[in-house]
């Protein structure tokens, strides 16, 4: 298997997604994940599962320390109090006394980051949180992020797939050292169907998924695909295995286009201002 291992925080650069997962399906998923091999695990406060989470960890008699596990708090928790609180709370579902990595889910607009990044450093500094990142930031915010934030901005978690044009934010985010994970990296299962993928992934013996994936890899990202099959776990790592060839990346790079978005702000976190 040739996970790496990117950043500072040395984040596995392929994991489980756990974004719709149903809390009760999740122990099962993210135990038979971490049987396949995978040590990172993504999940957020928004998604409902974090019990499941920490159960599945637990359950899979994988040593805390070899996984890799990430969490996120909504904007509405963003002013100092309510941030704590939101965090200690997320350790104790996860059933964990500290993660690896904590984001903020979205920017929230009205709450500066000078109130809520000195949380994140002082949790990081009493070691209930390994490394802080942010998730959803565009350019002007990760250089007011970096500005206040001591610690390192360990990552953005953006969307990310063929489709979606993020050129400009990827350029910006390798100049500030600032790893990109990538959420939505099968655009929501759009890019199943998709010709060139297929074509792409015929030459490979895998499928659409497993292309998208290993593209958004070999970019130099973290992907992050979900799934509740657990059929789908294994083909879904295998992914890493793959190796494009410079012309396969430049056709997939041409399956941008300028309304590849799948996930809209306002559906997620009605209060951010883009």
């Amino acid at each position: 298997m040739s996970i790496q291992h990117i950043g500072p925080a040395k984040i596995p650069n392929l994991g489980l997604g756990t974004f719709e997962m149903d809390d009760g399906k999740t122990t099962d998923l993210v135990e038979r994940a971490l049987a396949e091999g995978y040590r990172h695990i993504d999940t957020a406060q928004a998604y409902g599962n974090e019990e499941g989470v920490g159960k599945g960890i637990k359950a899979s008699g994988v040593p805390r320390d070899e996984i890799f596990l990430t969490t996120k708090i909504l904007p509405g928790k963003h002013d100092a109090e309510a941030f704590r609180i939101a965090a200690e709370d997320s350790l104790t579902k996860l059933g964990t006394d500290y993660v690896d990595l904590l984001l903020l889910h979205w920017p929230d607009k009205n709450v500066p980051l000078t109130e809520t990044l000195p949380v994140l450093d002082a949790l990081i500094d009493e070691g209930k949180v390994r490394f802080g990142g942010v998730s959803n930031f565009t350019i002007a915010l990760l250089e007011e992020a970096t500005s206040v934030m001591s610690h390192p901005i360990a990552a953005n978690q953006i969307e990310f797939h063929p489709f979606i044009d993020q050129r400009n934010l990827l350029a910006a985010m390798d100049a500030m050292n600032i790893p990109f994970e990538a959420y939505s990296p099968l655009a929501r299962g759009n890019v199943l169907g998709n010709q060139v993928l297929q074509e792409i992934a015929a030459d490979h013996d895998a499928n659409e998924a497993q292309i998208s994936t290993a593209w958004i890899l070999a970019k130099g990202g973290i992907a992050i695909p979900k799934t509740s099959t657990p059929e789908r776990l294994a083909p879904n790592l295998a992914a890493a295995e793959i190796t494009l060839s410079k012309a396969e990346i430049e056709r997939i790079d041409a399956l941008r286009r300028p309304d590849g978005r799948m996930i809209s702000p306002d559906s997620m976190a009605p209060d951010w201002d883009d």
